[in-house]
């Protein structure tokens, strides 16, 4: 059966894609960030995973106001970068995993998610830096993508419990796929800023620390916070937070934590990143 086997979580600022793009990840100001990448990348060639659900945000490129889903699911079998105004990034296209995705759309509907099905979507920097600090500058992305796209722009927005929830019946679903797959679930966006108004260029490591801790053992508080706090303490773009909630609860009860880093700024944010595994159950292991 399908597995995840991994969750990664990590900002995903424009800014680091149009560095990536414009060959300034080695000048001082930038080379900091892309070296606490350099581990992920060897990890990634070590893990080959077959499929990666990407959780992340759509900036007003390929759903606008007059159509806002809580959740929108990815079910293309391809997805093109998108043009945010200044020209699509120069990446590969995208691929997705047809047959999976299917397979989470109905389970995930039947576990009472109503999820908004995106049969064409092109993907803009929430998704494709990601890929690019994961996997650096390819021909082609060595994995198939279903994305994940969550509204933290408009209100309402969903509570971070009801991702956590949603991240515990994703496991589900993939579990219950028969096809023998790596999976991998990442969570991106934050962490702490915010991009306008008095208080832009907000960053708070403390609240951005205590939040890469309790990914590791303290979930429960974590599922508690609120809008309101997230926009107290992380800035109105920390809310982005919660999608790292929905790559937590798929991996179980148990993680260890294989990678962690933190950096400020980049741009005008908090950098994060963590890279989790779950810790095999005590039955998995006799049965191993």
């Amino acid at each position: 059966m399908a597995r995840i086997t991994a969750g990664i979580a990590t900002s995903h600022v424009p800014a680091i894609g149009a560095a990536i793009d414009h060959g300034k990840t080695q000048e001082p100001y930038w080379k900091p960030v892309f070296d606490g990448y350099d581990w992920v990348k060897v990890w990634e060639t070590q893990e080959k995973p077959d499929v990666v659900i990407l959780c992340y945000n759509d900036h007003a490129s390929a759903l606008m106001l007059d159509v806002v889903p809580t959740f929108a699911l990815g079910c293309a079998e391809e997805y093109a970068p998108a043009d945010e105004g200044w020209g699509a990034r120069p990446v590969p296209i995208v691929y997705g995993h047809v047959e999976l995705a299917a397979h989470l759309a109905e389970q995930l509907v039947l576990d009472d998610f109503d999820l908004t099905l995106m049969n064409h979507m092109d993907v803009d920097h929430g998704l494709t830096v990601p890929l690019s600090l994961m996997f650096g500058q390819v021909d082609a992305w060595p994995v198939k993508v279903i994305p994940l796209a969550v509204n933290v722009t408009q209100f309402p927005t969903p509570s971070g419990n009801r991702c956590w929830m949603l991240g515990e019946a994703i496991a589900h679903a993939v579990e219950s796929f028969p096809e023998d797959l790596n999976v991998q679930i990442w969570g991106t966006g934050g962490m702490s800023h915010q991009l306008q108004g008095p208080r832009a260029g907000l960053i708070n490591p403390e609240f951005d620390n205590a939040f890469l801790d309790g990914l590791i053992d303290d979930t429960d508080d974590l599922r508690k916070i609120t809008r309101l706090e997230y926009l107290r303490e992380s800035g109105s773009e920390g809310i982005e937070l919660i999608m790292w909630l929905i790559m937590r609860a798929a991996l179980g009860k148990d993680v260890e934590q294989l990678q962690r880093f933190y950096h400020v700024p980049a741009s005008n944010t908090a950098v994060g990143h963590i890279v989790l595994k779950p810790r095999a159950s005590e039955k998995a292991a006799e049965a191993a």
